[in-house]
């Protein structure tokens, strides 16, 4: 399971900190408050195709980081 996602640098957002708990996590904001860009690097964080278009103007990389727990493995 996902515990904890860090994005910097891609599309609109500097730097970002998701933390996700058990059970159901829901993503919720209005519009233009980022929620589209952490789905499309949660796409990314699982092996979805990536892109320069993604990186942040100004940047030279993005940076997805996930934190995931996985039972039996330690």
């Amino acid at each position: 399971m996902l515990q904890n996602l860090h994005v910097k640098n891609l599309a609109l957002i500097d730097e970002a900190e998701v933390d996700f708990s058990g059970g159901l996590n829901i993503l919720t904001g209005e519009t233009g408050a980022g929620k589209s860009i952490i789905i499309d690097a949660l796409g990314l964080l699982s092996g979805g195709r990536g892109s320069v278009d993604f990186i942040r103007k100004g940047a030279n990389k993005a940076v997805i980081q996930g934190l995931f727990d996985v039972p039996g493995v330690s």
